[in-house]
């Protein structure tokens, strides 16, 4: 289950890294689909074969309240880690590229500055 639980985190915290990057405001939006979509391509082919992959708490917890027994007594692992993942992205996202936001927020107003009459 520790392992379980360590992969889920590390494949949800890539996936949701990649979307806040491809998003941001730096970023060109024209190729954001793609690699999105390849991200969760990659994270569930990797994924799959360890753990049944969830990375989406929604897709794991409905399954589960079908089938019941040894999936609904598992179903925490796919909705914590996907949480703890996400969080970590974020975190990581916020570190790395913190002054990113600020920094384009400071050329966009010496752009109207400079446009102003």
């Amino acid at each position: 289950m520790g392992g379980a639980f360590i992969f889920e985190v590390i494949l949800t915290a890539i996936f949701v890294f990649i979307v806040l990057r491809v998003t941001s405001a730096t970023a060109n939006a024209a190729t954001a689909a793609i690699a999105i979509g390849l991200t969760l391509t990659v994270v569930h082919l990797v994924g799959i074969p360890v753990t049944g992959t969830s990375v989406n708490p929604a897709r794991s917890l409905g399954p589960a309240l079908v089938v019941g027994g040894a999936a609904l007594s598992q179903v925490w692992l796919f909705i914590v880690a996907p949480l703890v993942g996400g969080v970590l992205a974020a975190g990581l996202h916020q570190l790395l590229y913190r002054g990113e936001e600020e920094r384009l927020a400071a050329e966009a107003q010496q752009a109207r500055r400079a446009a102003a009459p």
